[in-house]
Protein backbone atom coordinates (compact mmCIF):
# COMPACT_ATOMS: atom_id res chain seq x y z
CA UNK A 1 0.00 0.00 0.00
CA UNK A 2 1.21 3.14 -1.01
CA UNK A 3 0.03 6.48 0.99
CA UNK A 4 0.86 10.03 -1.13
CA UNK A 5 1.24 12.56 1.76
CA UNK A 6 -1.45 15.06 -0.31
CA UNK A 7 -4.06 13.30 -0.19
CA UNK A 8 -3.58 13.03 3.65
CA UNK A 9 -3.30 16.15 3.91
CA UNK A 10 -6.78 16.53 2.55
CA UNK A 11 -8.40 14.10 4.93
CA UNK A 12 -7.16 15.64 7.50
CA UNK A 13 -8.46 19.27 6.25
CA UNK A 14 -11.99 17.31 5.81
CA UNK A 15 -12.04 16.49 9.69
CA UNK A 16 -10.59 19.74 10.91
CA UNK A 17 -12.82 21.60 8.87
CA UNK A 18 -15.88 19.01 9.46
CA UNK A 19 -16.83 18.56 5.61
CA UNK A 20 -15.87 18.87 1.90
CA UNK A 21 -16.59 21.80 1.30
CA UNK A 22 -14.66 23.60 4.09
CA UNK A 23 -12.02 21.52 3.62
CA UNK A 24 -11.59 22.73 -0.11
CA UNK A 25 -11.98 26.50 0.98
CA UNK A 26 -8.67 25.71 3.01
CA UNK A 27 -6.60 23.95 0.69
CA UNK A 28 -7.48 26.78 -2.43
CA UNK A 29 -8.98 23.29 -4.19
CA UNK A 30 -12.61 22.88 -5.58
CA UNK A 31 -14.72 20.90 -3.78
CA UNK A 32 -14.68 18.10 -6.40
CA UNK A 33 -10.94 17.62 -6.61
CA UNK A 34 -11.25 17.37 -2.84
CA UNK A 35 -13.33 14.93 -3.16
CA UNK A 36 -11.87 12.93 -5.90
CA UNK A 37 -8.99 13.37 -3.58
CA UNK A 38 -10.71 11.40 -0.90
CA UNK A 39 -11.70 8.54 -3.04
CA UNK A 40 -8.08 7.77 -4.42
CA UNK A 41 -6.94 7.88 -0.80
CA UNK A 42 -9.97 5.13 0.10
CA UNK A 43 -8.75 3.11 -2.76
CA UNK A 44 -5.28 2.76 -1.77
CA UNK A 45 -6.26 1.65 1.72
CA UNK A 46 -9.38 -0.32 0.50
CA UNK A 47 -11.81 1.08 2.99
CA UNK A 48 -13.86 4.23 3.54
CA UNK A 49 -12.34 6.66 5.36
CA UNK A 50 -15.26 9.27 5.18
CA UNK A 51 -18.94 8.43 7.00
CA UNK A 52 -21.58 9.97 4.19
CA UNK A 53 -24.52 8.82 5.70
CA UNK A 54 -24.30 11.92 8.09
CA UNK A 55 -25.16 15.68 6.55
CA UNK A 56 -21.28 16.77 7.81
CA UNK A 57 -19.33 14.21 6.14
CA UNK A 58 -17.66 13.01 9.56
CA UNK A 59 -14.38 10.06 9.55
CA UNK A 60 -14.77 6.24 10.04
CA UNK A 61 -13.00 4.72 12.48
CA UNK A 62 -9.69 3.78 10.01
CA UNK A 63 -9.82 7.78 8.61
CA UNK A 64 -9.34 8.92 11.96
CA UNK A 65 -6.31 7.01 12.54
CA UNK A 66 -4.85 8.07 9.17
CA UNK A 67 -5.55 11.83 9.93
CA UNK A 68 -4.00 11.45 13.15
CA UNK A 69 -1.13 10.22 10.83
CA UNK A 70 -1.14 13.28 8.79
CA UNK A 71 -1.00 15.64 11.61
CA UNK A 72 2.02 13.78 12.69
CA UNK A 73 3.77 14.04 8.93
CA UNK A 74 2.64 17.92 9.39
CA UNK A 75 4.46 18.09 12.69
CA UNK A 76 7.46 16.92 10.94
CA UNK A 77 7.39 19.10 8.02
CA UNK A 78 7.23 22.32 10.48
CA UNK A 79 10.50 21.01 12.11
CA UNK A 80 11.82 20.80 8.62
CA UNK A 81 10.62 24.04 7.41
CA UNK A 82 12.26 25.50 10.98
CA UNK A 83 15.42 23.73 10.54
CA UNK A 84 15.66 25.34 6.84
CA UNK A 85 15.10 28.86 7.80
CA UNK A 86 17.87 28.54 10.76
CA UNK A 87 20.07 27.91 8.12
CA UNK A 88 19.29 29.97 5.60
CA UNK A 89 18.05 33.16 7.95
CA UNK A 90 14.86 33.33 5.64
CA UNK A 91 11.63 32.22 6.21
CA UNK A 92 9.37 31.70 3.35
CA UNK A 93 6.13 30.27 1.82
CA UNK A 94 2.27 31.51 2.38
CA UNK A 95 1.00 32.49 5.82
CA UNK A 96 -2.53 33.70 6.58
CA UNK A 97 -2.82 36.57 9.07
CA UNK A 98 -6.28 37.76 10.63
CA UNK A 99 -6.25 40.72 12.44
CA UNK A 100 -8.17 43.83 13.70
CA UNK A 101 -8.92 47.08 11.48
CA UNK A 102 -6.62 49.31 13.22
CA UNK A 103 -4.04 46.10 13.60
CA UNK A 104 -4.20 45.85 10.01
CA UNK A 105 -3.15 49.68 9.16
CA UNK A 106 -1.00 51.01 12.11
CA UNK A 107 1.14 47.62 12.58
CA UNK A 108 0.41 44.88 10.30
CA UNK A 109 0.93 46.57 7.15
CA UNK A 110 4.52 48.13 8.40
CA UNK A 111 5.34 44.69 9.83
CA UNK A 112 4.74 43.38 6.04
CA UNK A 113 6.51 46.08 4.36
CA UNK A 114 10.11 45.42 6.51
CA UNK A 115 9.67 41.59 5.91
CA UNK A 116 9.26 42.15 2.32
CA UNK A 117 12.83 43.59 2.56
CA UNK A 118 14.53 40.71 4.87
CA UNK A 119 12.18 37.42 3.82
CA UNK A 120 11.18 38.13 0.17
CA UNK A 121 9.75 34.39 -0.48
CA UNK A 122 7.15 35.24 2.44
CA UNK A 123 3.74 35.55 0.51
CA UNK A 124 1.07 37.04 3.32
CA UNK A 125 -2.18 37.05 2.89
CA UNK A 126 -4.12 39.42 5.23
CA UNK A 127 -7.83 38.80 6.62
CA UNK A 128 -9.93 41.70 8.51
CA UNK A 129 -11.28 39.44 10.53
CA UNK A 130 -11.70 38.98 14.60
CA UNK A 131 -13.22 37.51 17.43
CA UNK A 132 -14.42 33.79 18.19
CA UNK A 133 -14.71 33.35 14.20
CA UNK A 134 -10.81 34.46 13.72
CA UNK A 135 -9.63 31.86 16.36
CA UNK A 136 -12.14 29.11 14.60
CA UNK A 137 -10.09 29.95 11.39
CA UNK A 138 -6.83 29.35 13.81
CA UNK A 139 -7.62 26.16 15.05
CA UNK A 140 -8.84 24.62 12.04
CA UNK A 141 -6.34 25.48 9.63
CA UNK A 142 -7.72 28.68 7.72
CA UNK A 143 -5.51 31.03 9.36
CA UNK A 144 -1.72 30.56 10.67
CA UNK A 145 -1.76 34.06 12.87
CA UNK A 146 -4.60 36.01 14.29
CA UNK A 147 -3.55 39.31 15.72
CA UNK A 148 -6.06 40.30 18.97
CA UNK A 149 -6.70 42.62 21.47
CA UNK A 150 -7.74 41.80 25.26
CA UNK A 151 -8.39 44.30 28.15
CA UNK A 152 -4.63 43.81 30.38
CA UNK A 153 -6.71 42.15 33.31
CA UNK A 154 -8.40 39.34 31.11
CA UNK A 155 -6.36 36.10 30.74
CA UNK A 156 -4.57 35.84 27.77
CA UNK A 157 -6.23 33.27 24.79
CA UNK A 158 -3.64 30.91 25.61
CA UNK A 159 -4.71 30.79 29.01
CA UNK A 160 -8.34 29.96 27.93
CA UNK A 161 -7.25 27.36 25.59
CA UNK A 162 -4.54 24.82 25.42
CA UNK A 163 -4.16 24.44 21.84
CA UNK A 164 -3.33 27.76 20.82
CA UNK A 165 -0.53 30.24 21.92
CA UNK A 166 -0.12 33.44 22.53
CA UNK A 167 3.24 35.86 21.82
CA UNK A 168 2.39 39.43 23.09
CA UNK A 169 3.15 41.91 20.93
CA UNK A 170 2.29 45.37 22.77
CA UNK A 171 0.79 47.09 25.52
CA UNK A 172 -1.58 50.14 24.34
CA UNK A 173 -2.69 52.40 27.02
CA UNK A 174 -6.16 54.03 27.09
CA UNK A 175 -6.78 57.40 26.39
CA UNK A 176 -10.30 59.68 27.72
CA UNK A 177 -11.03 61.33 24.71
CA UNK A 178 -13.99 64.03 24.00
CA UNK A 179 -15.42 66.87 21.64
CA UNK A 180 -13.88 70.38 21.47
CA UNK A 181 -16.83 72.31 21.61
CA UNK A 182 -17.89 71.01 24.76
CA UNK A 183 -18.66 74.23 27.57
CA UNK A 184 -17.49 73.88 29.78
CA UNK A 185 -14.74 71.90 28.98
CA UNK A 186 -14.21 69.17 30.92
CA UNK A 187 -11.00 68.85 32.90
CA UNK A 188 -10.86 65.56 34.77
CA UNK A 189 -12.79 62.26 34.91
CA UNK A 190 -15.28 63.37 37.11
CA UNK A 191 -16.65 66.38 34.85
CA UNK A 192 -17.64 63.92 32.43
CA UNK A 193 -20.26 61.60 34.62
CA UNK A 194 -23.42 63.45 33.68
CA UNK A 195 -22.16 63.49 29.54
CA UNK A 196 -22.84 61.02 26.86
CA UNK A 197 -20.70 58.35 26.08
CA UNK A 198 -19.58 56.13 22.65
CA UNK A 199 -19.19 52.77 24.09
CA UNK A 200 -17.80 49.74 22.61
CA UNK A 201 -19.94 46.33 22.60
CA UNK A 202 -20.14 43.78 25.97
CA UNK A 203 -17.15 42.46 26.30
CA UNK A 204 -14.78 44.64 24.28
CA UNK A 205 -11.35 45.84 25.78
CA UNK A 206 -12.62 49.88 25.62
CA UNK A 207 -16.01 48.95 27.08
CA UNK A 208 -14.43 46.80 30.72
CA UNK A 209 -12.06 49.89 30.57
CA UNK A 210 -14.83 52.17 30.52
CA UNK A 211 -16.74 50.00 33.15
CA UNK A 212 -13.80 50.48 35.05
CA UNK A 213 -12.95 53.91 35.29
CA UNK A 214 -17.23 54.33 36.01
CA UNK A 215 -16.79 52.31 39.47
CA UNK A 216 -13.09 54.28 40.20
CA UNK A 217 -14.95 57.93 39.84
CA UNK A 218 -18.14 56.53 41.49
CA UNK A 219 -20.53 57.00 38.68
CA UNK A 220 -22.46 55.20 35.86
CA UNK A 221 -21.40 56.26 32.19
CA UNK A 222 -24.25 57.41 29.88
CA UNK A 223 -23.75 54.80 27.29
CA UNK A 224 -25.59 56.78 24.15
CA UNK A 225 -24.08 55.38 20.98
CA UNK A 226 -22.57 51.88 20.78
CA UNK A 227 -19.75 51.46 18.25
CA UNK A 228 -16.55 48.80 17.49
CA UNK A 229 -14.94 50.57 14.87
CA UNK A 230 -12.69 53.25 16.13
CA UNK A 231 -12.99 55.97 13.55
CA UNK A 232 -16.56 55.82 13.74
CA UNK A 233 -16.17 56.37 17.62
CA UNK A 234 -14.05 58.87 16.76
CA UNK A 235 -16.29 60.49 14.30
CA UNK A 236 -19.22 60.67 16.65
CA UNK A 237 -16.90 62.37 19.35
CA UNK A 238 -15.97 65.11 16.96
CA UNK A 239 -19.78 65.94 15.98
CA UNK A 240 -19.76 66.60 19.71
CA UNK A 241 -22.20 63.30 20.86
CA UNK A 242 -20.03 61.85 23.37
CA UNK A 243 -16.24 61.30 24.83
CA UNK A 244 -14.87 58.01 24.57
CA UNK A 245 -12.37 55.32 25.93
CA UNK A 246 -10.23 54.72 23.12
CA UNK A 247 -6.10 52.99 22.78
CA UNK A 248 -3.00 55.13 21.75
CA UNK A 249 -3.02 53.38 18.54
CA UNK A 250 -6.62 54.33 17.40
CA UNK A 251 -5.28 57.85 17.50
CA UNK A 252 -2.57 57.68 15.16
CA UNK A 253 -3.47 59.97 12.40
CA UNK A 254 -6.03 61.28 14.52
CA UNK A 255 -7.64 65.15 13.24
CA UNK A 256 -5.46 67.79 15.79
CA UNK A 257 -9.18 68.74 17.07
CA UNK A 258 -9.17 65.71 18.47
CA UNK A 259 -9.64 66.61 21.97
CA UNK A 260 -7.89 64.03 24.92
CA UNK A 261 -7.94 64.18 28.59
CA UNK A 262 -4.35 63.79 30.44
CA UNK A 263 -3.51 60.59 31.08
CA UNK A 264 -5.84 58.44 33.00
CA UNK A 265 -4.20 55.70 35.49
CA UNK A 266 -6.96 54.18 36.14
CA UNK A 267 -8.24 53.74 32.69
CA UNK A 268 -5.82 51.28 32.01
CA UNK A 269 -4.21 49.20 28.86
CA UNK A 270 -5.02 47.02 26.18
CA UNK A 271 -3.01 44.10 25.18
CA UNK A 272 -2.23 43.43 21.77
CA UNK A 273 -1.25 39.87 21.10
CA UNK A 274 -0.17 37.85 17.79
CA UNK A 275 -2.42 33.65 18.86
CA UNK A 276 -1.19 30.97 16.80
CA UNK A 277 -1.75 27.37 16.86
CA UNK A 278 0.28 25.07 20.00
CA UNK A 279 2.65 22.47 18.53
CA UNK A 280 4.97 20.07 20.61
CA UNK A 281 7.48 21.40 17.93
CA UNK A 282 7.29 25.02 18.46
CA UNK A 283 6.27 27.98 15.78
CA UNK A 284 6.33 28.39 12.66
CA UNK A 285 9.43 30.06 11.60
CA UNK A 286 6.90 32.12 9.44
CA UNK A 287 4.70 33.24 12.33
CA UNK A 288 7.76 34.06 14.67
CA UNK A 289 9.09 36.37 11.86
CA UNK A 290 5.81 38.21 11.50
CA UNK A 291 5.67 38.42 15.01
CA UNK A 292 8.96 40.09 15.32
CA UNK A 293 7.77 42.60 12.70
CA UNK A 294 4.95 42.99 14.85
CA UNK A 295 6.73 44.18 17.56
CA UNK A 296 9.04 46.01 15.86
CA UNK A 297 6.17 47.81 14.39
CA UNK A 298 4.76 48.59 17.75
CA UNK A 299 8.03 50.13 19.19
CA UNK A 300 8.50 52.25 16.36
CA UNK A 301 5.06 53.01 16.98
CA UNK A 302 5.27 54.27 20.79
CA UNK A 303 3.50 52.08 22.13
CA UNK A 304 5.02 50.21 25.32
CA UNK A 305 6.73 46.57 24.82
CA UNK A 306 5.38 43.70 26.74
CA UNK A 307 8.54 43.05 29.55
CA UNK A 308 9.22 38.67 29.65
CA UNK A 309 7.19 37.37 32.47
Amino acid sequence: MELDPRRLRVLRAVELRGGVVDAAKVLHLTPSAVSQHLAQLEREVGQPLVDRSRRRAGLTPAGKLLAARAERIEQELAEARRELAELTGRATGPVAIAAFSTAVSQLLVPALGALARTHPGLEPRVVELEGPEALRELRTGGLDLVVVEYDADDPAPDQQARDLTAAPVADDEYRVVMPADWTPPPRTVRDLADRPWVAGPPGTACRHALERISREYGFTARRMHTCREFPTVLALVRSGLGAAVVPALALAGAPPETVTLPTVPVAGHRRIAAVRRASPAGPEPLTSALVDALQEAAVSLGLTPVAPA
